[in-house]
């Protein structure tokens, strides 16, 4: 029997995709949001595409707001955003 695969949503282009493929950001229960490219960290997670265009596009349909119950400052943003940048495609 085939191993079956977690598939997660991308919150910024809202595709099912397999979890592996997706970044997940989380909301540690101290309240600090970040990226969490091996899936490890504690908190409340929500996934994106490894694509810059798919964080904008969370940003602008306020996906991660609503996933974290909470709205999201703009410090946030750009620091996930030079979060995404400075890390590989392949390093997940």
């Amino acid at each position: 029997m085939p191993k079956k695969i977690p598939m997660r949503q991308c919150v910024g282009c809202r595709e099912m995709k397999p979890k592996k493929e997706l970044i997940r950001v989380v909301r540690s229960p101290e309240g600090v949001v970040s990226l969490d490219f091996k899936g490890k960290l504690p908190g409340r997670g929500a996934y994106v595409c490894p694509d810059p265009a798919c964080l904008a596009k969370a940003r602008k349909s306020k996906g991660l707001e609503r996933a974290f119950s909470a709205p999201l400052p703009n410090e946030v943003w750009e620091a996930l955003e030079a979060q995404m940048k400075e890390v590989p495609p392949d390093a997940q």
